[in-house]
């Protein structure tokens, strides 16, 4: 098959992997994989003449370089994310190569980290009267970020926010978070490797977590949760199970 497979791998669990993420992975020839975020437990699903190349020790053009050659020699090539490449995945740069080789490619979706911690934290991030945006950023590193993205702006709204590759910066994050609007006791929960053996969760407000992540020694792979969602005291139930309420499948109590 002449094509190139970018497979989600999930967020940690090997067994969060879709069911064609993990077909497409067992039947692979050539496996690219992020050997710096990425479970190993993934790799055990793979053949054991599978080519695997640790995506964290090549640039862009020696992957490519591997991909082409590999779909030319009509051998089954795979991409590996881990979670979702659609968030931070890098996965544009290599699609855009891609086409202007010719070369086909498809995509099966991952469970996101960003839905991994959601679940590690058993908490909805939208709820009614509380919340019904997230936003999903990052701050600025050594990758820019639009000033109009800043922390600091995107904090005024005060809904729910997931900050990816937050953790080695988060005394600036929780400053800027402040700045732009969020009250400082305003819930804020890090999880750590979501759905890994390992994973930790440290739970705190604007006040404290800096000091409560530092404690537990977190610098990356995790992921920084705000907003009142994580501890309302307070929130309307949803109009879909509303006895009263009318829907297209029911009609609402009298």
């Amino acid at each position: 098959m002449n094509k190139v497979v970018f497979i989600g791998a999930g967020s940690g669990d090997p067994e969060l992997i879709t069911i064609k993420g993990k077909k497409w992975l067992e039947q692979a020839d050539i496996v690219i994989y992020t050997g710096s975020l990425l479970n190993p437990e993934y790799l055990k699903y793979c053949k054991k003449d599978t080519e695997l190349y640790d995506s964290a020790k090549m640039g862009l053009p020696e992957m490519l370089k591997v991909m082409i050659s590999g779909v030319k020699a009509d051998k089954r090539v795979v991409r590996l994310h881990d979670g979702d490449p659609s968030f931070y995945g890098a996965i544009q740069e290599v699609m855009t190569a891609l086409d202007k080789e010719g070369i086909e490619y498809f995509r099966i979706p991952g469970i996101s980290c960003l839905l991994g911690g959601a679940a590690a934290l058993n908490r909805e991030l939208t709820l009614p009267n509380i919340s019904q945006t997230v936003i999903i950023t990052r701050p600025q590193g050594r990758t820019p970020v639009p000033e109009a993205e800043s922390i600091q702006k995107l904090a005024v709204h005060q809904t729910t926010m997931v900050i990816f590759l937050g953790t080695p910066h988060i005394a600036r994050v929780v400053e800027e978070l402040q700045i732009g609007g969020y009250p400082k006791d305003t819930p804020c929960q890090v999880v750590y490797k979501a759905t890994w053996p390992e994973q930790k969760i440290v739970k705190g407000t604007l006040c404290d977590i800096v000091e409560k992540v530092k404690a537990q020694d977190i610098t990356e792979t995790a992921l920084i949760f705000v907003g009142k969602v994580l501890d309302p005291q307070a929130y309307d139930f949803s109009k879909l199970y509303d006895p009263k309420f009318t829907t297209g499948f029911r009609k609402g109590e009298e």
